[in-house]
């Protein structure tokens, strides 16, 4: 058996494990890793290369960030003022949340975003004792739209605008009006799916009214000190975020910085702070990423994308076929190879045909094609991640039966945009 068949046979057991849940994601990652670098199909030198270091230090860094934030009664602070302004309605909830992830998405990293909003989420749903699944996947579906809409709102935007010289503002005139459909089409779907989830008898109401009434939400400081220092470095790393490329310092530089000035600054017990950091989820995602580096090691994905664009003839035809490829692939693989390997195909046509609007289908299909399985996006395993750890639970195929139907929605919605604007009727 050739490398390449070895490759694609470990991924596909280790995809089988993830989607069976018989053992834990994590440890399924970190077996298909092992056999991996065992049998030197990603040769050990290469690992750092394939590992993502700058996903894994960032969600690390914010990781350490948001525990740290924690204890000073920060989330829950900013969960209670939520609540009472969305004056004790779930569906006020859902989709006050839901709009303000896909605005921080489009301008911060999907991560980050998830990390500082979900424990809010969660503390929201148990104080109006509500089921929290549909606001959860609501976050996630919404942060990765969101990062559709700009440059810098996802890395495949980012290698796509560097490599076809795009700027934010065309990003954003393409992008950010299919985006925008795109999430109050989600909202819709949420609002249908967990329709009796979402539903409160009027007793019901009148009692989360009273509850929310009595709830101080300055009482939820704990630490007032730490408080005002989780905000100072928060604020601090946000606008890090936005001026990081001009600074010429990478997103997870910014993250550790921040980690390393809260843990100073505040002399909060680092022990106990790095206890509570999603360990499992960071393994995953480096098993997940040595996984899937052995298939472009072996050139599959490069095979794949090649085979795909050589049987289509027409820009119609092209911007179809990569839209579609790209969002199924992005749904089982890392959009970020993926993208690496679609980017030269794109390029290459160019000889017979005007390639501007493939780049838009690319975009389309890396960023939302995530929204598909539980382990599209990082954002995907992150909440997931942290509902687990507070006892909520989200099975692989309960996210399937939305997040496939909201994939191929949201695409199919997109899809049809890009062809008006460019194809025309």
């Amino acid at each position: 058996m050739n490398q390449e068949a070895i490759a694609i046979a470990v991924f596909l057991f280790t995809y089988g494990l993830v989607v069976s849940e018989r053992i834990h994601r994590a440890v399924a990652a970190m077996l298909g890793a092992s056999v991996i670098l065992f049998l030197r199909i990603v040769p050990w030198e290469k690992v750092p290369e394939y590992l993502d270091l700058d996903t894994l230090f960032l969600l690390m860094g914010m990781m350490i960030i948001v525990n740290t934030a924690r204890n000073s009664g920060l989330f829950e602070y900013v969960a209670i003022k939520t609540a009472k302004l969305a004056r004790g309605s779930p569906i006020r909830v859902l989709l006050l949340f839901s709009v303000v992830t896909a605005i921080v998405s489009s301008v911060l990293d999907n991560v980050t975003t998830v990390l500082l909003l979900t424990p809010m989420l969660i503390y929201i749903s148990r104080l109006m004792d509500l089921n929290p699944i549909p606001f959860l996947l609501s976050e996630i579906f919404a942060s990765n739209i969101g990062g559709t809409a700009t440059l810098i709102g996802d890395p495949p935007n980012i290698m796509i605008g560097s490599a076809a010289n795009l700027s934010f503002n065309e990003f954003l005139v393409n992008m950010g009006p299919i985006a925008a459909v795109d999430l109050i089409a989600t909202i819709l779907i949420i609002y249908f799916a967990y329709n009796n989830a979402l539903k409160v008898t009027p007793k019901k109401k009148v009692m989360i009214k009273q509850t929310l009434r009595g709830l101080n939400e300055k009482a939820a400081i704990r630490d007032i000190r730490l408080f005002r220092k989780s905000i100072a470095i928060i604020v601090f790393v946000v606008a890090l975020f936005f001026f990081h490329d001009k600074l010429g310092i990478e997103p997870a530089v910014v993250a550790l910085l921040g980690a390393s000035l809260i843990l100073l600054w505040t002399r909060e017990d680092p022990e106990g702070i790095f206890e509570k950091i999603e360990w499992p989820a960071l393994f995953f995602f480096g098993g997940l990423f040595i996984i899937v580096g052995a298939l472009e090691e072996t050139g599959t994905i490069a095979k794949v994308a090649e085979w795909v664009l050589t049987h289509v003839h027409t820009q119609g035809q092209a911007l179809l076929a990569i839209t579609w490829f790209s969002a199924f692939s992005s749904a089982i693989v890392d959009n970020i190879p993926l993208t690496a390997a679609m980017i030269p195909l794109i390029k290459h046509m160019s000889t017979s045909m005007d390639i501007y609007p493939l780049w838009w289908a690319l975009s389309l299909g890396a960023c939302l094609g995530g929204n598909g399985t539980a382990i599209g996006a990082s954002a995907n395993v992150v909440v997931i991640g942290i509902a687990e750890r507070e006892g909520i639970r989200i099975t692989f195929g309960d996210f399937l039966k939305v997040g496939m139907v909201i994939m191929v929605i949201t695409v199919a919605i997109g899809v049809g945009i890009l062809w008006i604007r460019y194809i025309g009727w």
